[in-house]
């Protein structure tokens, strides 16, 4: 099987790496869940806007396109970041929009400590 034959074998890994479905992983790259399901199905290639939306998500597209990570999965976030960032997305947009709000003002309470 060629690198490229399993585009969308490691498409739908990391789309599952990341929690979300078709319909949700196809929003955040701007496209449909029936454009998502045929790149998912290698049905379709990948265009070049939805390569670069992949970046700009902070999704590895040379991974996605070659099969190897420019950085490492274990070298992105520690353990604990990796438990609150899968912690953050099993709660509503609703409570999503609140943590947010939450680490908005630690911050900037943080930065103004700073000064």
């Amino acid at each position: 099987m060629l690198i490229a034959d399993r585009v969308g074998e490691r498409l739908r890994e990391e789309r599952d790496r990341l929690g979300l479905n078709q319909t949700e992983f196809g929003v955040l790259l701007g496209v449909s869940r029936g454009t998502q399901k045929n790149y998912e199905l290698g049905a379709n290639s990948l265009d070049l806007r939805y390569v670069s939306a992949l970046e700009e998500q902070g999704i590895d597209a040379a991974y996605v396109l070659t099969g190897r990570r420019s950085t490492p999965i274990g070298q992105l976030f520690t353990a604990e970041e990796e438990e609150l960032i899968n912690q953050f997305r099993s709660i509503t947009p609703f409570d999503q929009e609140a943590i947010r709000r939450f680490l908005k003002a630690m911050a900037d309470d943080a930065a103004r400590q700073q000064n």
